[in-house]
C-alpha cells in the first residue's frame, strides 16, 4: 500500500471520531495535604473540546490522500 493512501485513511478515521465525539473529559488528582493518617487529594477535571470543523477538515484532507495516493504514477 502506499504510504499517501495510509495517511489518508488515518486522516479519515480521525475526522469521523472527531465528528462523532465532540468532547471528552479526563481527571487528574492532586494531593493537597497529608498529615499522619489523613490524606486529602482532590480531582480536578480536564475537558477538550473538538471542533467540528477539525473533523470535516480531517475528513476532506484524508479522502484527498487516498484519491492522490491511488492514482497511478506517470513514469
Amino acid at each position: 500500500m502506499r504510504p499517501l493512501v495510509v495517511i489518508g485513511v488515518i486522516l479519515v478515521l480521525l475526522g469521523i471520531v472527531a465528528l462523532a465525539v465532540p468532547g471528552f473529559t479526563y481527571f487528574t488528582t492532586n494531593h493537597v495535604a497529608d498529615a499522619g493518617f489523613f490524606k486529602i487529594d482532590v480531582q480536578k477535571p480536564h475537558t477538550i473540546i473538538l471542533n467540528p470543523l477539525v473533523g470535516v477538515v480531517s475528513l476532506v484532507a484524508g479522502l484527498v490522500f487516498v484519491v492522490v495516493g491511488r492514482r497511478p504514477s506517470s513514469r
